[in-house]
């Protein structure tokens, strides 16, 4: 038997503590969903405090406006689906209504009545017409009436570190690199958000934070990671779209069910190019992992007529096994490869280049000391040391010589070889490839192949990763089992840069840092319940960062 209260929400509103299960209503939905902020309903179904011997009425879960009667004539005389989740979090039990599913494409539901999908159009979002319009997302349920325990983060600006611009062209411009937590994956992995109180897991609360975090920060350029395919069709792209940005999605291949999307303001950027990569590699054992990337060439808009240099913006989600830090690696160099082919101008030099991302490896690590440096010498290294995830690594095998086969195409300084160069080879697995002597990769025939990686890019980090005053670690990303630095912004500096890297043989036109958003220490997350919480929602922390462009 079903409690009191539950028998009369909603009109024929069924369901049932424990079960996961999209429920028909025979009666009627309201027109727009919730967190359109036309109404203040209740945040979530409260169904983990049931309480019925206290209850002499009915929950009002559509919104204290919505009177507690069975019929509502002003509903559209639509049935509409009603998701009603699992107490656990388990994937398995608590699917959304159309869960993404190996072969299944977007076109399953077209001409669906919107009524009838697992999530609520984009076109009922409430976008605000300029950033600053009062907020109207934030539910104001029984559980969010108590102000929000909220760690501010400070901007730290550098201006003053640059030079007089004054009498100089520039141009500045802002860039954010977010993983946003797919909800797909949020739901396969549940056990990394045991500390979550659970009705801030829920999409529907999720989504409005992401997006009034997006709109706040206001940035010319958005680099997304874990960015899901139908969420993003359906409800961030065409948001983001209203606010005047330009999007491209690169969606991870095979059955994946998310992707990287870059997103820039049209009234700041030309598109010149948009360069998808992917790493998988059908002939090559060591490349059968589904992450993307997902490069952009920019051109600023400035009132000035002349040529101008484009941006190169490049974004991506590498590999988490911290025990195959050899996948890191190759998956890095594929990028780097597609990044020299886009970006080098007149006399080998490169635009100026912004890289962003999750990278999966921590600060100080041998593919962190890469990407920085320009330079890894990893003879003799462990695959379970490359990424620095893990305390005590557990990968222990040593990197092959080279790291990935040469029919890859890619030499040693992450650029690919002219194609006379790479030879048609029969499908071989790494082991004997690692075996053959070749050398295709020095100028001398007679040694072994270089156990060095290089790069042509001067890249400094944003971040400086630590506190100067305690020394304590910033923070990217915290869940049930870990808090650490994931999360990069790279950027190719000027000459005149502070933060500027050693490395670079190659001179390239750079970027000066202006300014930064502050990250927190694991301390600081943890005093509001780590991440995801009631105000952040997602298990990474926004990166934000301003450049200024000498033109």
């Amino acid at each position: 038997m079903l409690p009191r209260h539950l028998q009369t929400v909603g009109g024929r509103c069924f369901a049932r503590a424990g079960f996961s299960r999209a429920s028909c209503m025979n009666g009627r939905f309201p027109r727009h969903p919730w967190w359109t902020g036309h109404y203040q309903p209740s945040t979530y179904f409260p169904v983990n405090n049931w309480h019925p011997q206290h209850i002499s009425r009915p929950y009002h879960y559509f919104g204290p406006h919505f009177p507690a009667i069975p019929t509502f004539p002003w509903f559209p005389p639509q049935s509409s689906w009603l998701h009603i989740s699992h107490f656990n979090m388990d994937a398995k039990g608590d699917e959304q209504f159309r869960k993404r599913k190996k072969g299944m494409d977007d076109d399953d539901h077209r001409g669906t009545p919107w009524t009838k999908r697992p999530y609520p159009p984009a076109s009922d979002l409430r976008v605000p017409p300029i950033p600053g319009t009062p907020e109207v997302f934030v539910p104001t349920g029984p559980q969010t009436k108590a102000k929000a325990a909220v760690v501010k983060r400070r901007w730290e600006d550098f201006g003053h570190h640059s030079q007089d611009a004054a009498s100089k062209e520039t141009f500045d411009f802002t860039v954010v690199s977010y993983n946003i937590l797919s909800q797909d994956l949020l739901e396969d992995n549940s056990s990394l958000y045991s500390h979550c109180r659970r009705p801030y897991l829920f999409w529907n609360y999720r989504l409005p934070n992401i997006l009034r975090e997006l709109q706040e920060m206001n940035a010319d350029i958005l680099c997304l990671q874990e960015v899901q395919e139908d969420h993003y069709q359906e409800q961030i792209k065409p948001y983001l779209e209203a606010l005047g940005y330009m999007c491209a999605y690169k969606a991870r291949t095979g059955s994946k069910p998310d992707g990287c999307a870059i997103c820039f303001k049209t009234n700041r950027f030309h598109l010149s190019l948009v360069k998808p990569v992917e790493y998988f590699r059908q002939n090559i054992a060591l490349l059968d992992r589904d992450n993307i990337g997902l490069v952009l060439m920019l051109q600023p808009k400035t009132r000035w007529g002349r040529d101008i240099p484009m941006i190169c913006v490049a974004n991506t989600h590498l590999l988490y096994n911290p025990r195959r830090g050899d996948i890191k690696l190759t998956q890095l160099a594929i990028l780097l490869a597609e990044i020299t082919e886009v970006a080098q101008i007149q006399d080998g030099r490169f635009c100026p280049i912004v890289l962003c991302g999750d990278f999966n490896s921590v600060p100080g690590s041998p593919l962190h000391h890469f990407i920085k440096t320009g330079r890894l010498h990893y003879e003799g290294m462990t695959i379970g040391k490359v990424s620095g995830q893990e305390k005590y690594p557990r990968g222990q095998r040593i990197l092959s010589i080279p790291i990935w086969p040469q029919s890859l195409g890619i030499n040693q300084k992450c650029v690919y070889e002219p194609p006379e160069k790479v030879q048609e080879r029969p499908e071989r697995s790494l082991e004997e490839e690692t075996k053959e002597k070749t050398d295709d990769w020095t100028a001398e025939s007679d040694k072994r192949v270089e156990s060095s990686l290089h790069h042509h890019f001067s890249l400094s980090s944003v971040y400086s990763h630590y506190f100067p005053d305690t020394g304590m670690p910033e923070i990217t990303t915290c869940h049930s089992k870990s808090a650490i630095t994931v999360d990069y912004i790279f950027y190719s500096a000027a000459n005149n840069e502070v933060c500027r890297q050693p490395g670079s043989d190659i001179p390239s036109n750079g970027l000066q840092l202006l300014g930064r958003l502050s990250l927190l220490t694991e301390q600081d997350l943890w005093s509001v319940n780590g991440l995801p919480n009631e105000t952040n929602s997602s298990d990474h922390l926004s990166l934000l960062a301003k450049f200024r462009l000498e033109l």
